[in-house]
């Protein structure tokens, strides 16, 4: 299965050179799978939010010191979650994949020539007023033309990045306590591979080294040795981020992170339970190559074979009344069943929980959407997430382990809790918390031109209406089965949103395997000419915090892309297209009754003198996906 990565790293500013492991998914540039299977999507499925309460006082206690508190946007076409940051004055914003297994954060500069299409522009040194090089010194691979330090990136499935390195203020966003800080970060002039081909902008660093933004952070003495990661579950996806301490919750489960054992984050894994029952296997199968290894940018989760076997096998016995199938590519051999129903609170009563117990006795339990994903053309179909991790001896435990559970990765005391909650109801108990700063004293730490607006809508002015949303939705079920719905479908979107279902108008439809990308567009009301800011940044926000709720014959769905338009982009013709059409149709009525012996003349002399039009226009493509 899996095979192992080698990450090459040479960080000029910085001498650094650190191994990589296997990373299976194309959930970071640093997962380009290279192997008999390729890693497949995280699914990130719209259920009703996991109903486990939480006691107050251990959510109001997260908060400890000055942090950065941040959003985490997940990406159900390419499996990775990404987060936002802002670099330059004045800002440039960037969606980066978090990645705790890496140590550099870097974007695509202006003078890359050879940088795929992100989402968003290249950053541009020439317009921050606060930009500089990091120049060649004793301790820098240096570019002796430019006499600039210089970062190179290379991976095993041959994806490479590289490019400069350079200084500058990075934001975290007006939620966040922690002001602009200077940073080093590396502005890429050439990537390859699935960097080149990814959506994302770049990378951003959690990795121990001198480069990880949080090494320099942490060495600045701002925020506490310490970062929280929150991912969302199979039911809602998003999430959250702190970058500093947090107070624990006091059922929090820990094990022990050696820092020397790898330069990954590591746990003490001595025993896996399926059913209450141990799996029969020696304690230091999990303690091979690396260790067991926690990584946010690997999809699922990757066992050494003996470990493996004995999983699988556990789990089909417990599920001997389903009925196993075939998965949803038969290239591979993908173990699934079916029967399951497609709830998934409904779960944990027909598989079987799972424990990992670490070295000191605790132990964290996994839910079924902790090792299943779904089946994506099976409705109520699920496939075991956890596979066979090939030659290599490492443990991988990726993304799909740690869904709705807050990870704290606390890097001053060498361990890792974990808490499960639900993570998209964590994010507002950080932001709501009683120990929040208010907006007014968050922001005014912040230096005006440096404060970026609150997603979704970044970077625009906050008074600035707007005169079309478009956005682009992939949904978890085929072309055929929605075609006949698609007018319901945008009913129910409305009604969600409490719009009008006029307002609300389908632009393109892309069939994509057993899914379906539709562009749609909302326009103002008809009492209006514009859509407000703050209501366009809450229909963005709802679909991208999967709160907008579809009925289950829908499937799932994901927000992949959007735009908008502000009003002043749009013509008086555009806004005034009802009154222009009908003002058309009656000059066109009165011209054919006055002049209808006319028409019948022309009619005859252009077919006694035909000819063909200049530059005929093409029928406009179908949306492609992203």
């Amino acid at each position: 299965m899996a095979r192992a990565l080698i990450e090459l790293v040479i960080a000029v500013g910085f001498i650094t050179s650190v191994l990589s492991l296997t990373q299976s998914s194309p959930s970071t540039s640093l997962l380009l799978y290279e192997g008999p299977r390729p890693a497949m999507l995280l699914p990130l499925f719209h259920t009703p939010p996991n109903t486990t309460s939480r006691s107050s006082s251990n959510s109001r206690r997260l908060l400890q010191r000055s942090n950065a508190r941040m959003r985490l946007y997940d990406d159900l076409l390419h499996g990775y979650y990404t987060t936002l940051l802002w670099i330059g004055t004045p800002p440039q914003r960037f969606a980066l994949i978090v990645d705790t297994g890496s140590s550099v954060t870097y974007v695509p500069c202006s003078t890359c020539e050879d940088c795929g299409r992100h989402q968003d522009p290249k950053f541009q040194p020439d317009l921050s007023s606060t930009y500089q090089p990091v120049k060649c010194s004793l301790d820098c691979n240096c570019n002796s033309e430019s006499g600039q330090c210089v970062y190179e990136r290379q991976y095993a499935e041959m994806s490479t990045s590289s490019g400069v390195l350079g200084e500058d203020l990075i934001s975290f966003g007006d939620l966040s306590e922690l002001e602009p800080q200077r940073a080093v970060f590396g502005c890429e002039n050439m990537e390859t591979g699935d960097l080149y081909s990814q959506r994302a902008d770049g990378i951003m660093g959690l990795g121990s080294g001198d480069l990880s933004i949080m090494d320099q952070l942490v060495d600045k003495g701002v925020i506490n040795d310490s970062f929280s990661l929150c991912y969302g579950g199979m039911g809602v996806g998003g999430g959250a981020m702190v970058l500093g301490g947090i107070s624990p919750p006091t059922d929090m489960v820990f094990a022990h992170s050696n820092p020397v054992r790898s330069p990954y984050y590591n746990i003490d894994l001595k025993e896996i339970h399926v059913a209450g029952k141990p799996l029969p296997l020696n304690p230091n199968v999990f303690d091979g190559k690396h260790g067991t290894v926690m990584d946010s940018g690997t999809t699922y989760a990757y066992l050494p074979e003996a470990a493996f076997v004995a999983f699988k096998d556990a789990i089909m016995k417990e599920l001997h009344s389903f009925q196993k199938i075939r998965g949803p590519d038969p290239n591979y051999n993908d173990i699934c069943f079916s029967g399951a129903g497609s709830d998934v609170s409904e779960l944990s009563k027909t598989f079987p929980a799972v424990d990992m117990v670490f070295s000191n006795g605790q132990k964290l339990s996994l839910s079924p959407e902790n090792y299943l994903f779904r089946h994506s053309k099976v409705n109520g179909a699920y496939c075991l997430g956890i596979f066979h991790n090939g030659n290599d001896p490492t443990t991988l435990l990726g993304g799909i382990i740690v869904r709705n559970t807050l990870v704290m990765y606390d890097r001053q005391h060498s361990k890792i809790g974990f808490w499960k909650t639900n993570c998209s109801e964590l994010w507002e108990r950080l932001h709501i918390s009683g120990e929040t700063p208010n907006r007014e004293n968050s922001t005014a730490k912040i230096p005006p031109t440096l404060a970026p607006a609150e997603a979704p809508l970044y970077g625009l002015p906050r008074e600035l209406p707007i005169g079309k949303i478009t956005f682009n939705l992939l949904v978890n079920i085929s072309y055929s089965n929605l075609q006949p719905h698609i007018t319901e479908l945008a009913k129910f979107i409305a009604d969600d949103l409490d719009i009008n279902p006029s307002q609300v108008h389908l632009l393109n439809f892309t069939p994509i395997g057993n899914d379906s990308l539709i562009r749609w567009a909302i326009f103002p009301p008809g009492s209006s000419h514009y859509i407000s800011n703050a209501t366009a940044a809450s229909i963005i926000a709802r679909f991208a915090e999967h709160r907008v709720r579809l009925p289950g014959t829908f499937g799932s769905y994901q927000l992949v892309g959007w735009n908008i338009e502000p009003l002043a982009e749009r013509t008086w013709w555009q806004q005034n297209h009802l009154v222009v059409f009908l003002t058309i149709f009656v000059t066109l009525i009165i011209g054919l009754s006055a002049s209808g012996m006319w028409f019948i003349w022309r009619h005859r002399q252009q077919k006694l003198n035909p000819y063909k039009p200049v530059n005929a226009a093409v029928p406009e493509q179908e949306l492609q996906p992203i």
